[in-house]
């Protein structure tokens, strides 16, 4: 059986996760299922960055230790992410755990001399990869006239990057060339090629990630192997809120939590796929009014189906949803077209709901529908209360008797 290799860069855990980490995981999470209802394995990698400058400074902040920050957040990131319906991935490794892979192959870029140690740490020197640029499309020169000066004066070149960084504080591990902690593009390196091998299918993350971190890992990854890294790249768009961008200083950060509690896993779901997955899009209480309907549509068509009990014929509808679903699939089979896509399957549910509307709703279309409309919930990852016939009677009753008492 064929198997799709991807890795998707994880968060760094030292706070709370908010919606622009979602929709990235969400994407592909969607991309996933995807993948998978074409009877295609996927081997899915997505770490957890638990070393960094970041978690120090939370862990010093709060007088616990570092590993305790980055254990709290996990366990936050698994209960929110798990009521998001995403699936867990293959292997969830955190960067901690892979110092000696880490060492290992800075230690490789040591004995070719791409690498080089300065009284701060062990830098790899850009100018020894020469495709560097390729993926964010600069080139080095355009890039060293708009490098901020470093504050490390030691450096060859100030597009260089750290491998491995000196340091004697807590979190630091014993490396060949002096105590300290790894830089954070080496972590992703070491662990993709760990799980996936030298070279992979789909390698994904954040818009924000691809410069410099992408673009440090295929550098790194490809002098380390001399292999192509990943054979395609993806990147999600950020996520604005109300138009502007969503930051810490402004206060209009969005926690995963917040909307989940205010919203659900379905229409944060809906949400996060609504727009093409490379694009930014805004978050704003009226686009998510907009999928709350829609969704609320969509529960109507199932429940209706669920309850279809008229025998009589109806000419070529059949044919219209697997249409539909043909449809569906070509949008995501076309740059992973989730916004089209989700109009394909809405489209399917106002035509079903019309139907409905003119009590044509038979048996057969039901058996056709039905099942077509499980499968494209199952790709997006979303989840219709399974309710048993009764109780769905039940609530078609109280809708009437309301209706009649109106």
């Amino acid at each position: 059986k064929e198997t799709a290799k991807i890795y998707v860069c994880g968060v760094t855990v030292y706070d709370d996760a908010h919606i622009g980490h979602a929709r990235t995981i969400v994407i592909f999470d969607t991309l996933r299922r995807f993948i998978e209802s074409k009877g295609i394995n996927v081997d899915f990698i997505q770490n957890f960055t638990d070393v960094d400058d970041k978690i120090i400074k939370k862990a010093n902040e709060s007088g616990i230790s570092t590993e305790l920050v980055s254990k709290k957040y996990i366990d936050d990131y698994f209960v929110e992410f798990d009521t998001l319906n995403i699936k867990r991935a293959t292997q969830h490794p955190k960067a901690t755990e892979h110092i000696p892979d880490m060492i290992n192959l800075i230690s490789d870029l040591m004995a070719k001399n791409i690498a080089y140690t300065t009284k701060n740490g062990v830098y790899f020197s850009v100018s020894k990869f020469s495709d560097y640029g390729k993926l964010s499309k600069k080139n080095i020169e355009e890039l060293e006239s708009g490098a901020r000066t470093e504050v490390d004066e030691s450096k060859e070149n100030p597009l260089d990057f750290a491998l491995w960084k000196f340091s004697d504080s807590k979190p630091s591990w014993n490396s060949p060339w002096g105590n300290g902690r790894p830089g954070w593009h080496i972590e992703c390196s070491a662990m993709s090629i760990k799980y996936l091998g030298e070279s992979f299918d789909i390698h994904g993350g954040g818009r924000d990630l691809i410069f410099p971190h992408h673009e440090n890992e295929i550098a790194q990854s490809e002098s380390f192997t001399g292999k192509p890294f990943a054979k395609i790249w993806m990147h999600a768009g950020m996520i604005t809120i109300n138009g502007e961008k969503m930051s810490k200083s402004i206060g209009n950060v969005k926690t995963l939590s917040h909307v989940l509690e205010n919203w659900g896993p379905n229409i944060i779901r809906l949400f996060c796929l609504s727009g093409h997955y490379s694009k930014p899009i805004d978050y704003t209480e009226k686009l998510l009014m907009e999928n709350l309907i829609k969704w609320r549509q969509l529960e109507t068509c199932y429940y209706e189906l669920r309850l279809a009990d008229n025998t009589n014929e109806l000419a070529g509808v059949e044919n219209g949803i697997l249409d539909s679903r043909e449809r569906f699939d070509n949008a995501l089979e076309s740059d992973f077209n989730t916004s089209l896509a989700l109009t394909e399957f809405f489209n399917m549910v106002k035509m079903i709901n019309g139907l409905a509307a003119e009590e044509k709703i038979t048996k057969n279309l039901a058996n056709t529908a039905l099942p077509t409309i499980e499968y494209m919930l199952d790709v997006l990852g979303l989840n219709v209360i399974k309710a048993t016939d009764n109780e769905i009677e039940s609530v078609f009753e109280l809708i009437q008797k309301r209706d009649e008492l109106r």
